[in-house]
């Protein structure tokens, strides 16, 4: 795929008037953004000089949804007179455009945009006018007031902010930080860790792509092969990365639009079978319900219980096999039975996300893909991002693999019908490939970082150009703690709280920082403080399985830095926004790294030095700063 610099959407509608003057009597300037590869192109981004206003006769666009679409005086009707004549509204700094409508009957006026008297002298009644701000706007709230009306009114309609082309430098990022980031996965991609690709967003711009290693490194053996390299466009299988940008954005996409309540109980979207179908089960643990206490149970959960992990299901599918139809899987659902009362445990659960899945089917009518597709995706021009991407226009070599001998976690399974070759394009997960066809609430996305970094920025302005995909109250909502006893959860989403997740928030990140984690390498954070998306995908589980010790993650790729995102937050962290750095830290840092490898080493008794542990530290030793 070529590179997209998103720019401003709304420039796509075609300008129909002719009239152009500048507000500060300077002339008009527009730069095309460089390209960075010869397969990559860019699109012209309007730019004005700092401190100037362009203002351009036009046709309102025929938006679908503005930011704000209101009209002067008194847009809140407040007895705040105040308020009533001022506006705070979301931008970026080097973007921005309003669309000004003074109508009949409405006179002089006066407008000031961040403070900064605009010339409306030759505004005319009835007419539409946009006014480029790109060169006052600034980074986060920005002000808008408009006063002297003495008689009619003035139409304002602001569009959201989209991801344009940018560089580290220009939002506060140290190019110190970005060389050492790229030396240690590189080191790591050298060392023997399958491959990565990382994308981050900062101010309303994307300001680095950067990818490392191949698309299959290594055989059903674990030994090296030779493939084509992966690239900026490469997809990877973001595991349980989906449920967060599958469901939950769909879960939050239609409490915004008042079409689904949180407090609903399940049962009366999927039906009375929820509960009514439920089987006794005995569990290894859990609370062994009653079977008719479990009945009452099932049917008054609530979306709010299944979102914050609470209904009380088991991690996984109980009993799912191989050859189930989706209605078969949601049948087997109803008989599942909870294994803890709800709300007395927060249990991490494939489970919650795969009905919730389901809820977001039977509420929209479409399957989840397709609702995604023309809600998400086709809308904010994302093409990389996909369920199923080899029935989808997508080769396995436009894929990151990921099990070396499929399902079979290297011959300890060995089902009917049990995939045995190295995955390549296919959901590693059994459930989500098995039973779901690929589709699922769970598991089954696949993207490369820019497109999934681009998605993630919704969740800082809750709309992109012309769509608005979620309200304001939903994002709070959703982000914020629900369970005091569960401080590192929101509804779905994790979060930092008190250093939680320091492993892939890193242990600098504000404790509002979310985000989530999948099983297959595959990481975002979503930092609200440091208006910050950062997206690591990675395929650490395409290598050899460790015997011997108990891992959360036993796949050899998981032994290295790269595996886990939180040595990114913590560099990005550095020198952010032009404080001093004292320039020995880059290397102090790298050192004390390796000095943790080799302690823990040591103290494990590891005296293989072809073990990826060792073959970590040695990675970090061969960075140099």
């Amino acid at each position: 795929m070529k590179r997209r610099i998103i720019c401003l959407v709304l420039c796509i509608s075609m300008v129909m008037g002719s009239s152009c003057f500048l507000a500060c009597g300077k002339s008009s300037k527009s730069t095309s953004s460089e390209s960075d590869s010869s397969e990559s192109t860019s699109m012209t981004v309007p730019s004005l000089d700092p401190g100037e206003t362009s203002i351009t006769e036009t046709n309102l666009p025929l938006a679908k949804d503005w930011q704000y679409d209101v009209s002067f005086p008194d847009w809140q009707d407040r007895s705040s007179y105040a308020a009533n004549n001022r506006l705070g509204f979301l931008s970026y700094q080097g973007q921005g455009e309003i669309y000004i409508t003074p109508q009949i009957g409405s006179g002089k006026f006066s407008l000031y945009v961040n403070d900064q008297k605009i010339d409306t002298s030759k505004m005319q009644e009835g007419r539409t006018y946009k006014l480029d701000i790109s060169g006052i706007s600034r980074n986060g709230t920005n002000s808008l007031q408009v006063s002297g009306l003495t008689e009619g009114s003035v139409s304002v309609s602001i569009p959201y902010p989209v991801i344009v082309s940018g560089k580290p430098e220009d939002v506060g990022i140290q190019p110190k930080a970005i060389e050492l980031i790229e030396k240690i996965i590189g080191s790591d991609v050298e060392h023997g860790f399958p491959s990565a690709q990382i994308a981050i967003v900062r101010h309303g711009e994307l300001v680095y792509e950067n990818c490392w290693g191949n698309t299959k490194t290594y055989d059903e053996q674990g030994d090296p092969i030779e493939a084509p390299a992966v690239t900026k466009d490469t997809l990877y299988d973001l595991a349980s990365v989906t449920k967060m940008f599958s469901t939950n954005y769909a879960i939050q996409y239609l409490v915004s639009e008042g079409r689904l309540d949180i407090d609903a109980r399940i049962s009366d979207i999927l039906g009375s079978e929820f509960y009514e179908n439920t089987k006794e089960k005995k569990y290894y643990e859990g609370d062994n319900i009653p079977l008719s206490e479990n009945k009452t149970l099932k049917r008054d959960l609530t979306i709010r219980n299944i979102l914050m992990h609470q209904g009380g299901f088991p991690e996984g599918p109980v009993n799912f096999e191989a050859g189930l139809t989706r209605e078969q899987t949601l049948n087997k659902i109803f008989r599942t039975p909870l294994r803890y009362r709800p709300g007395t445990r927060t249990l991490y659960s494939d489970l919650d996300y795969i009905i919730l899945g389901f809820v977001v089917e039977k509420v929209t009518g479409q399957r989840l893909d397709a609702f995604l597709k023309e809600t998400f995706w086709d809308p904010m021009g994302l093409t990389h991002i996909t369920y199923n991407p080899l029935q989808n226009g997508f080769s396995k070599d436009d894929c990151a693999a990921t099990a070396l001998q499929g399902t079979t976690f290297e011959g300890t399974v060995d089902k009917t019908g049990v995939r045995k070759g190295t995955l390549q394009g296919q959901v590693q997960d059994p459930n989500a490939f098995y039973c779901l066809g690929g589709v699922s609430g769970h598991a089954g996305l696949f993207s490369n970082a820019s497109d999934l970094a681009i998605l993630a920025s919704l969740m800082l302005t809750g709309g992109y150009g012309d769509q608005k995909f979620f309200s304001t109250n939903v994002l709070d909502l959703f982000t914020s703690i629900h369970d005091a006893d569960s401080p590192d959860y929101a509804l779905g989403w994790n979060r930092e709280g008190d250093h939680a997740r320091d492993y892939y928030f890193g242990s600098v990140s504000d404790p509002g920082a979310y985000g989530h984690s999948g099983y297959t390498g595959t990481f975002v954070l979503i930092d609200p403080e440091n208006d910050m998306v950062v997206v690591l995908l990675t395929n650490k589980i395409h290598s050899k399985i460790m015997r011997g010790e108990d891992f959360s993650s036993p796949y050899e790729g998981s032994r290295y830095t790269t595996a886990y995102m939180g040595f990114i937050a913590e560099i990005l962290e550095i020198g952010m926004d032009g404080e001093k750095v004292d320039d020995s830290i880059w290397k102090n840092l790298v050192l004390d790294m390796a000095a943790d490898y080799k302690r823990n080493n040591e103290h494990k008794g590891i005296t293989d030095k072809n073990d990826p542990r060792w073959k970590a530290y040695d990675s970090l030793m061969a960075v140099d700063i």
